[in-house]
């Protein structure tokens, strides 16, 4: 059968499923608040426009045949996707999702959490972990992301909300464990393990003549592994040893390395509704400490 030219609607699918669920045209058309007429001819136009039999009708029964029954159960997913989509566009002030790479907000996280919930209980607050270079951004997976390096300014609009140190991780027993803090030119003969796509640390930050050799990762867990085993060093913002403490881990400041800028970003033409409210408490809580 050729589908290109076949259009079904919603209102056909949900006949169809009052039907079987009602049991009748009759109780399905008081179900939908239509005539049992109208109930009919949604169906009639539903089976032509598929080119199929979906139910058997006599004069006390209405069952589903078996295309019946395969083409009710996608309805019901199609329905129930459908009206999952109406909630999510039409939620406004009810939850607001905030995405992010490799860690969150550090050791302000659980005091933005208890803080937000207090101040704005008619809205949910959700963390979502997102490993893209927008942290869930641009894939819909959040209304909110946090994140540690510009973004585009054609689609994004941001706010710097505090700055954090620059840390760097070393496992456990290397002699720069001992060391209260480190300096850059310290790191230039070790391998640096990265992640381009969201990391916030490159090569660039030492002097051409010094920079130290990068191996690539895309995962937290997995850096943690690495640097943890001796075979790399990395270099993270403050959030991340809040996030992910690790008995084989040592975090060390890097005493000339400038500070990470935290952002808060949002789509330029579609902001969420509390995204000012999210600004104003976290740069209290950077602020303060």
């Amino acid at each position: 059968m050729d589908v290109r030219g076949t259009d079904v609607e919603l209102r056909q699918l949900r006949c169809l499923v009052a039907i079987v669920d009602e049991g009748t045209f009759t109780d399905a058309a008081i179900a939908l608040g239509v005539s049992q007429a109208a109930v009919s001819r949604t169906l009639a136009s539903l089976e032509r426009a598929l080119g199929v039999r979906l139910l058997r009708r006599t004069s006390r029964h209405v069952a589903p045949t078996g295309t019946g029954l395969r083409v009710v159960a996608h309805a019901r997913r199609v329905l129930a996707e459908v009206d999952g989509l109406i909630r999510e566009a039409t939620s406004g002030h009810d939850h607001l999702r905030i995405g992010y790479a490799w860690s969150a907000l550090g050791r302000h996280t659980p005091a933005f959490q208890r803080r937000w919930a207090q101040a704005h209980p008619e809205t949910d607050l959700h963390l979502v972990r997102v490993n893209s270079a927008t942290a869930g951004l641009a894939e819909g997976a959040c209304d909110l992301a946090v994140v540690r390096r510009p973004l585009d300014e054609r689609r994004f609009d941001s706010a710097i909300v505090g700055l954090e140190r620059r840390l760097c991780a070393v496992a456990a027993d290397d002699p720069l464990a001992r060391r209260r803090s480190i300096r850059l030119a310290e790191l230039s003969g070790r391998t640096l393990l990265v992640d381009r796509r969201t990391g916030t640390t490159t090569a660039e930050l030492w002097p051409p003549d010094s920079r130290p050799a990068t191996e690539e990762t895309h995962d937290v867990e997995d850096w943690l592994t690495v640097i943890s085993a001796g075979r790399c060093v990395g270099m993270t913002a403050e959030a991340t040893a809040n996030q992910y403490p690790r008995p084989g881990i040592a975090y060390r400041p890097v005493r000339d390395a400038e500070p990470i800028a935290v952002r808060l970003a949002w789509w330029r033409d579609d902001p969420h509704p509390a995204t000012q409210a999210a600004v104003e408490l976290l740069t209290t809580l950077y602020r303060n400490g």
